[in-house]
């Protein structure tokens, strides 16, 4: 239970935290550090502002980084899908999140949207987000889904199987059909049983196989790149993994709604009260207002102001030192 769940992988960093912060842990204790960090793990903010060697450490740490990634930026897509970006203006949104998260996956991500098109193209939030969960969710499971690919267009079958009647024993593979075109991609029933001997061996989060046979029941050939399109936009494998709701659901957060609802509340509230005080004054008995000072707030300027401004001031303000010097 304790490897499944990567209990070890959290009791480092917790650890390593509370010696770099050892000072500030000190002044309200170690067991309430402890709880902290792992009710922040369990509702999964224990990812924001960490470096991507700590967000990509765990299926936990990853499915927490794009739950937040949604709930944050989510109001992105809301203007009826008209608000378009590029690959680089979402990298500078994860990076938000994660610093030093790199440009690479994120370019990978793109790639599935946008196929051949460039990559400066525009993408919608939904379709970057989908897209972004299965490329950063299953990185290491669509590395050598890659290379099992390029072997089967190469002619190669990854899965060698042992021919008893060969006198040497060596290992012989099935060769496909040498007519495989690069466009028309490569035989689908084929490719499953690759995918299907990879996810049982793989020690890395793999997509169900039987949702992966489903998908791919239904085609002949297909691409790489449309077998990684058909990954994100499939719905059942969205729900196995269980960081995004469903598309038609994509832009409903109602938890994080009411939370926003209460804060514009208290803030109305609060600024209701402030205004009832600006305006309301006590009486006095006879009905007239009371005779006290009415207060108006200074208009307080920005103390910054450009260097050549305050060099300017200060030439004045000596000019107007030696006019006050010579009148006396």
């Amino acid at each position: 239970f304790a490897a499944q769940r990567h209990v070890l992988t959290y009791m480092e960093d917790a650890v390593s935290q509370l010696l770099e912060n050892r000072e500030d842990i000190s002044q309200y204790g170690i067991a309430r550090f402890f709880t902290e960090y792992f009710n922040s793990v369990r509702q999964g903010t224990h990812i924001l502002f960490r470096e991507f060697s700590f967000v990509q450490a765990t299926p936990h740490n990853r499915a927490s980084f794009l739950r937040t990634f949604w709930r944050c930026f989510r109001t992105v897509g809301k203007n009826g899908g008209k608000d378009l970006l590029t690959a680089q203006e979402y990298h500078c949104l994860l990076q938000l999140l994660c610093p030093d998260f790199p440009m690479e996956l994120t370019q990978k991500a793109a790639r599935i949207v946008l196929m051949d098109d460039a990559m400066d193209c525009l993408m919608s939030f939904s379709d970057f987000l989908f897209a972004f969960q299965i490329q950063f969710y299953y990185s290491e499971f669509l590395e050598s889904v890659a290379a099992i690919y390029q072997d089967l267009l190469a002619g190669k079958n990854p899965n060698t199987v042992i021919v008893p009647t060969s006198s040497s024993g060596q290992h012989r593979q099935r060769q496909p059909p040498n007519d495989c075109n690069p466009l028309d991609g490569v035989e689908a029933s084929l490719f499953y049983q690759c995918l299907e001997s990879l996810c049982d061996r793989s020690k890395y989060s793999c997509p169900p196989c039987a949702l992966v046979k489903e998908m791919l029941s239904t085609a002949q050939r297909l691409t790489f790149y449309g077998f990684l399109l058909a990954l994100a936009k499939d719905q059942g494998i969205n729900r196995a993994l269980g960081a995004l709701p469903d598309k038609g659901d994509l832009f409903l957060d109602p938890a994080m709604d009411q939370e926003l609802e209460k804060f514009i509340c208290l803030f109305s509230s609060r600024i209701a009260q402030v205004s009832g005080l600006a305006i309301s004054a006590p009486t006095s008995s006879s009905g007239d207002t009371a005779n006290l000072p009415v207060r108006h707030s200074p208009r307080i300027n920005s103390p910054w102001k450009p260097l050549h401004h305050r060099r300017k001031m200060d030439a004045e303000s000596e000019g107007s030192n030696e006019e006050t010097d010579s009148s006396e």
